[in-house]
């Protein structure tokens, strides 16, 4: 059986205002129907006025998927009958996208329109409605029937979030609805294409994955047993993971699209925007600089370690052996002292005392624990490392004077650990030597410590 997958990926774009009137963009407001006016909730005589940002922000994304971005483009009205479009029609984009053609993360893209979101239903005994997202900028990518494992779309999907992030478009945050995927799935015995079937409601990348995965099953059985796939939509039910049929799926004809007459052309003679550095390119940048893969794709998935990161790097003098355990320390321990729920942020302005603090645990001047002890109060206080260890007493003890005393201590004061190491159980090493550091609140040379320790316990 050979799977073929397509996707649509809608994404809300972050501009300030609305698609085609002037309320804040702000979907995900507490207070329900307050971001609202009556273009957007489409009283009679209200006419539309496309907000040129929200085009200027396809086109870069155009331009970064290399796309073909049109000369001439036009808004179509997408008819069709719902609670949750108040003009009874959703102006789309059909016959003339902004973006045409292009690729990404290996999948070929088939176009890449502007439209304006529906309102949010909610359904418990009664339904209601909130037409603070109604109106809200949306872009809609669809990508060419040329996937055939679930594994290739979850990574473009992954791949476009980090790219729309990075081109500053939109946060594209899936549990919030700001990127939502819907999957078109066939199955077929031979190289023609099978009967399509498009998934919605899929709400996180593992469902992209799950729901496909489920999806081919299905379909796969039901071919084996010779009966037909029906054309269909389905939905995804994340709690009994699986697809639900909701209803048959709709052509192009039956939304009867025709240019909106309210909304004026538009011809485009070039693009001169300026596009930040592509993921593809960073990635490029950092693995010269000797990062490992999984290491790279958690920096350039958080735009301030970007910055940060960057900025460390600027220096010419740098050296690789320094990037990597700056980097190694950013996305783990750093990365974990930002996620503390203490609302802390990266400020650039601490890139000196962060290379000052990784420079001294180069040259071994403080040890990895001294190095964390301190990591907080550098890289968000901007207290230089060296003049803490020196008025702390922290800075690494290398010599056996210096730590002989501190070695008798430990034995004297453990007299049953060192009688089992005696035994020969040698285990509990890791004890003494755990005490050594926290008697020297983690200076000493843990190498040195262990080599006093055998020397001592052989006596």
């Amino acid at each position: 059986m050979k799977t073929t997958i397509g996707l649509e990926i809608h994404a809300e774009l972050k501009t300030k205002t609305k698609m085609f009137c002037g309320s804040l963009n702000a979907p995900h407001a507490s207070s329900p129907n307050t971001h609202v006016c009556p273009v957007c909730l489409a009283h009679p005589g209200t006419l539309p006025v496309v907000n040129q940002e929200a085009v200027r922000y396809v086109r870069m994304v155009g331009n970064a998927i290399g796309g073909s971005l049109a000369t001439f483009t036009e808004f179509d009205r997408k008819n069709y009958f719902y609670p949750d479009i108040p003009k009874g029609y959703q102006i789309s984009q059909y016959k003339y996208p902004l973006v045409s053609g292009g690729e990404l993360a290996g999948v070929k893209i088939t176009r890449v329109h502007l439209e304006e979101d529906t309102a949010r239903s909610a359904h418990t005994d009664v339904s209601v409605v909130d037409y603070n997202r109604a109106g809200v900028p949306l872009m809609e990518l669809v990508t060419e029937p040329v996937i055939h494992d679930p594994e290739t779309a979850g990574k473009f999907a992954r791949e476009l979030q980090l790219l729309l992030r990075t081109l500053g478009v939109s946060d594209a945050n899936m549990e919030k609805g700001e990127m939502r995927v819907e999957a078109n799935i066939s199955v077929s015995p031979s190289d023609e294409l099978g009967t399509k079937v498009e998934v919605k409601n899929i709400n996180s990348f593992k469902a992209v994955e799950a729901s496909i995965i489920y999806e081919v099953a299905r379909q796969t059985a039901l071919l084996e047993k010779g009966e037909k796939v029906l054309h269909e939509t389905r939905g995804w039910d994340e709690n009994k993971a699986q697809t639900f049929s909701q209803r048959t799926k709709e052509t192009a004809e039956d939304y009867r699209y025709f240019p909106d007459p309210d909304i004026a052309k538009f011809e485009f003679s070039g693009f001169d925007e300026i596009v930040p550095e592509l993921p593809a390119f960073k990635r490029q940048r950092y693995e010269k600089l000797g990062l490992p893969r999984e290491q790279i794709e958690i920096i350039i998935a958080d735009a301030s370690l970007v910055k940060f990161f960057d900025s460390l790097t600027s220096d010419t003098d740098l050296t690789e052996s320094l990037a990597k355990r700056s980097a190694n320390y950013l996305t783990s321990d750093v990365q974990a002292l930002l996620m503390d729920g203490e609302g802390r942020e990266l400020d650039v302005e601490r890139t000196e005392v962060f290379k000052e603090l990784m420079g001294m645990l180069e040259d071994s001047l403080i040890t990895s624990r001294v190095a964390k002890d301190l990591l907080s109060e550098v890289i968000f206080d901007g207290l230089s490392p060296k003049k803490i260890a020196e008025e702390r007493g922290l800075l690494q003890q290398n010599s056996e004077g210096d730590l002989e005393g501190v070695i008798a201590e430990i034995v004297n004061e453990n007299p049953s650990v060192v009688a089992e190491y005696r035994e020969g159980k040698e285990a509990v090493m890791q004890f003494l030597v755990g005490q050594a550091m926290k008697k020297t609140k983690g200076s000493a040379n843990p190498g040195l410590v262990v080599a006093l320790l055998q020397k001592a316990l052989k006596k």
